[in-house]
């Protein structure tokens, strides 16, 4: 554990780091934390710190900077989020896919860096449900949703069905699930699966994962903007490498819609520091997220990609507030 004197220390090299983007030295800390110590009493404290991980020491400076590690313990014991003054903002009760562009434009504006926003999850709903024999155990799987969406899926059953039995299974699909979403269908076949046929049973089943996977698949939109603003980012335009592994991760949103669906299942902020887990991929990127809802209920999330060196208590601030707007937005369209 710490004691105060070094966490004092901590917190100060942090937040002179962030504001200044310059490894922090022994004597710009004793000015920047208030405390009467000696340069080697600092230095003392500060080799403590860094045997911890807390801080790291650049290989051209004397000074020290704040690891992932150090950035996780001033976020989550240190850091006092004031009330800034933004300006006034407002989204507009639009479109659903026009509420999440501006969203997306208008954290970008606000932060200087990244703005991400998962587009709303709907419920997997399904109209109407063919299948098809392609080969032997071998279906497409035609799944159509109630506003026309078509989505094909081929599976694998593990006995043989003929045109006509599966058009049986169709039939009774549609005759008493159609309407339901993918989770109430999966719901009552655990309940009814041991009264019906084998063979309906068995297609049922993989229409429902068939169905989850391809209705999901279809809604998995992330809006990013303002990747540009990296550009113009000490930290990533010293380094080509750095920039181009950012760029990467927007072009792929594979990760961005994990990191995201992960924040969708907690209330509040949250901060993901990179070098922390796999969800962030690696340390020279932060996320600050927030889920937002609509009617009452969580339907997506969206936040800030930036440096680690980011102003944090400025980005919780930031993404609170879009969240809310969001929320505001989505809810009185309706």
């Amino acid at each position: 554990m710490l004691d105060d004197r070094a966490k004092l220390l901590l917190k100060a090299l942090v937040e002179r780091y962030i504001a200044e983007g310059q490894p922090v030295g022994s004597r710009t800390l004793s000015r920047a934390s208030g405390l009467e110590l000696s340069p080697a009493t600092i230095r003392n404290v500060m080799a403590d710190l860094e045997e911890l991980g807390l801080i790291a020491s650049p290989h051209t400076s004397a000074g020290r900077i704040p690891t992932a590690r150090g950035y996780r313990l001033f976020v989550d014991t240190m850091l006092t989020v004031q009330k800034d003054q933004l300006p006034a903002l407002q989204l507009m009760p639009e479109q659903p896919q026009k509420v999440i562009a501006n969203a997306a434009h208008l954290l970008s504006s606000l932060s200087q860096f990244v703005g991400v926003v998962m587009a709303p999850r709907r419920a997997s709903v399904f109209r109407h449900i063919e299948f098809l024999r392609l080969s032997e155990r071998r279906l497409l799987v035609i799944i159509v949703s109630p506003d026309g969406d078509v989505q094909n899926r081929v599976i694998f059953t593990e006995t043989d069905h003929t045109q006509s039995q599966l058009a049986e299974a169709a039939n009774f699909l549609n005759a008493n699930y159609a309407g339901l979403t993918m989770e109430q269908v999966r719901e009552r076949l655990k309940h009814e699966v041991e009264s019906l046929r084998g063979e309906i049973a068995e297609l049922m089943q993989a229409a429902v994962n068939a169905g989850t996977d391809a209705l999901s698949a279809s809604q998995e939109e992330v809006v990013i903007s303002g990747e540009r603003n990296l550009l113009s980012v000490s930290d990533f335009a010293s380094d080509m490498s750095h920039l181009r592994r950012a760029f990467d991760l927007f072009e792929q949103k594979t990760q961005i819609l994990r990191l995201l669906d992960i924040s969708s299942r907690a209330e509040g902020v949250r901060i993901f520091i990179g070098g922390e887990s796999q969800v962030v991929p690696f340390e020279e990127l932060s996320v600050v997220s927030a889920p937002y809802e609509v009617d009452g209920k969580v339907v997506g999330t969206l936040g800030v990609i930036g440096p680690t060196r980011m102003p944090y208590d400025r980005m919780i601030q930031i993404v609170d507030i879009t969240s809310k707007l969001v929320s505001n937005a989505l809810s009185h369209r309706r």
